[in-house]
């Protein structure tokens, strides 16, 4: 009796893939969403103790001023300024442009740049503005 299965193609492995820049954004997409999920229990968090009472709301403040308060609050922007560009890129090619492999490509290696970018200036504004 023959094997039904043994004339099926196999599934290409990881080690046929080629590492491009747009399967290492796509990852990190996913990457900074589950950051934001995170995140978000933090700013929950900072909402809670506010609603505890004083005491509870500086000891939450106190972390967030502190040096590693600061990195994971400045990690958390990024992930969402992040997250937000590779989105609109996700939006753009849903409407069918973009999607020329010499763009797609140029964009991706552009992402990280421009979401690093924007993430120093949105802490720059904040920073003068407080």
């Amino acid at each position: 009796m023959a094997n039904p299965t043994s004339s099926r193609p196999l599934s290409p492995h990881l080690q046929v893939y080629k590492f491009i820049p747009t399967m290492a954004m796509s990852i990190i997409h996913r990457i900074t969403g589950a950051a934001m999920y995170f995140g978000t229990i933090l700013i929950a968090a900072w909402l809670i103790s506010a609603a505890m009472g004083e005491g509870a709301f500086d000891c939450v403040n106190w972390f967030f001023g502190s040096w590693l308060g600061l990195l994971i609050l400045f990690g958390y922007t990024w992930a969402l300024v992040h997250h937000l560009v590779g989105g609109l890129r996700h939006f753009v090619w849903d409407f069918g442009h973009g999607l020329g492999k010499e763009f797609t490509t140029k964009v991706a290696i552009a992402l990280p740049f421009v979401s690093v970018a924007l993430t120093v200036l949105i802490w720059i504004v904040g920073l003068v503005a407080w």
